[in-house]
Formats: C-alpha cells, sequence, structure tokens
C-alpha cells in the first residue's frame, strides 16, 4: 500500500521564500519513495511524500516551523491509495 503524508505551511507575508527553504532542508528519518515540495500564492509551502506502508504506520513528518515563521499552524493529512 501507498500512503502519502501532506504537510502544508502558509508563511507571514513576505516571508514565503524563507519558509520553502525552511521546508527543503528538513530532513526525514527514513527515505520516502517520493517526496515532492509545491508553493503556491499567499506564500503557501505544500510538502508531499509517499511511503510503502500501511494507512496508519508510524512515519517520520515534518515538524512546526518556528513561530516567527508562519502565519497559522502547520495543515497536515493523510490519504492512501487507491486502485482505479
Amino acid at each position: 500500500m501507498t500512503v502519502a503524508l501532506m504537510w502544508e505551511a502558509r508563511a507571514l507575508p513576505g516571508r514565503g521564500e524563507e519558509l520553502l527553504a525552511w521546508a527543503r532542508a528538513q530532513p526525514l528519518a527514513g527515505a520516502p519513495v517520493r517526496r515532492e515540495t509545491l508553493r503556491a500564492p499567499q506564500d503557501r509551502v505544500l510538502v508531499i511524500t509517499w511511503w510503502d506502508a500501511a494507512y496508519d504506520a508510524e512515519l517520520p513528518e515534518l515538524p512546526e516551523p518556528d513561530g516567527d515563521l508562519t502565519a497559522r499552524a502547520v495543515h497536515r493529512w493523510r490519504f492512501e491509495s487507491v486502485d482505479d
């Protein structure tokens, strides 16, 4: 089974590049099958990691950035792949 972990944060105004650099530099304990970092308007950063694991497996996740970098708490979601 493939599990995708999604981590999304919004930087304080004007600090999007800083948040993007911070997210890209964060190591994970273990290597995901795939890791992708994306950005969007309003200084938002999204990191998706894919793992070959059960849905309820304990998997490493990105931490919360320092409070002076983000405009709100990080949002996290977990999804599992399904066959079409």
